[in-house]
């Protein structure tokens, strides 16, 4: 496998047992002491963060096949976005100030984006020639 995609094989399956880390944790340690609204904010980072870092993985091994410019960006924007959405909800749900909550919408769109850069990456004329 070539380094580059490793790389990001490799951050996905530290994003992946971070999030069953802090799943775990929240499932166990945490239910208890969070209110509903904050234990369903926990909830939608840890699934986020479990999706999204599948889709991590899954870009990286497509990225090894396939090493296009458009799904190497895609797979930065992924990871940037997992730790902007999932990260400042964390963070909110830590006590950090609120305009850390700031981040999570950019956190969304950096997701977003990478779906929509994958896309583009994995189709059309420009990705068949490698330059996409």
């Amino acid at each position: 496998m070539q380094a580059e995609a490793r790389r990001f094989c490799q951050l996905a399956a530290v994003l992946l047992a971070l999030a069953t880390l802090i799943g775990a944790a929240g499932a166990h340690a945490l239910k208890g002491s969070l209110s509903t609204d904050r234990y369903d904010v926990l909830q939608t980072a840890v699934h986020y963060q479990f999706f999204h870092a599948l889709g991590l993985m899954a870009l990286g091994v497509l990225l090894d096949r396939l090493p296009r410019r458009a799904l190497r960006m895609a797979c930065w924007l992924l990871f940037a976005g997992v730790l902007l959405f999932c990260g400042s909800l964390y963070l909110l749900l830590a006590g950090a100030p609120r305009l850390i909550g700031a981040l999570t919408p950019v956190g969304g769109l950096a997701l977003i984006a990478a779906w929509c850069t994958a896309a583009i990456g994995l189709g059309g004329r420009a990705a068949a020639d490698g330059n996409a």
